[in-house]
């Protein structure tokens, strides 16, 4: 599972408009330390300065970055990397940045990107909002994937859910128009919350059909993870969505 959560024991701090998404509130994601394999070590040290990027780095020319033009994904708390890993490896013409926060999961991603040859990702780790807001241009995304966000299932917790009103707001500005929005979780709860939030979002059309919506079948193009094949054997459900930018 992607674990785009942090605890913070801080308050949320005035919400001005004038204040950036990532500063405003309580983090979503939580810090946790772990172990780190030799695999994950290598990819952190030796192929981080090729394929790794930061806050500092600033706006990103994209054509640039890449060195070329093409459809540009980005998928937002990657986990352990598997799945960017295949997405990369499968779809060559399409470029890809992952973004995390946790050094083993980075670890491992860049380790397999390096011993696959693969030259069309990028990864942060960072902050997603602050990417977001800091590094992505306007406009500039085919997709953006949430894929099993930490649902912070009691209710006193919903607040640290990343899937907010301000955070796809955020992402529609970075997706171009016609492009997608595509999250998915094994918390049911949660679905139902992430529906309502983007049904209510402007400027975004959900793309299920009636007799589906609000959630859409696994689309083929998303891996199935170990995680969520684990899941399907217990019986657990998954849920997609998928929304369209129109506007």
């Amino acid at each position: 599972m992607s674990d785009h959560s942090r605890d913070d024991s801080a308050t949320p701090g005035p919400e001005g408009p004038e204040a950036p998404l990532h500063r405003r509130g309580i983090k979503s994601y939580v810090l946790r330390a772990g172990r780190m394999t030799q695999a994950q070590t290598r990819g952190l040290e030796a192929v981080w300065p090729r394929l790794g990027l930061t806050l500092a780095d600033g706006r990103q020319d994209l054509d640039a970055l890449f060195g070329r033009r093409a459809p540009r994904v980005v998928e937002i708390g990657f986990g352990m990397g598997a799945s960017l890993i295949e997405q990369a490896e499968t779809h060559p013409d399409t470029d890809f940045i992952g973004i995390e926060v946790h050094a083993p999961g980075v670890g491992k991603l860049l380790d397999e990107a390096d011993k696959r040859g693969l030259t069309n990702l990028r990864v942060y780790r960072e902050d997603a909002l602050a990417v977001l807001e800091q590094c992505l241009p306007e406009a500039s995304l085919d997709t953006v994937q949430l894929f099993f966000p930490d649902p912070w299932p009691k209710k006193k917790h919903h607040k640290r859910r990343i899937v907010q009103p301000a955070f796809v707001a955020l992402v529609r500005t970075r997706l171009r128009v016609g492009g997608t929005f595509h999250l998915a979780t094994d918390w049911e709860p949660y679905a139902e919350w992430m529906a309502e939030v983007m049904d209510a979002a402007p400027g975004y059309a959900n793309t299920a059909a009636p007799e589906t919506a609000p959630y859409v079948p696994r689309p083929e193009f998303r891996p199935l993870t170990k995680f969520e094949a684990r899941g399907e054997r217990l019986g657990h459900g998954v849920w997609d969505l998928i929304y369209r930018r129109v506007d």
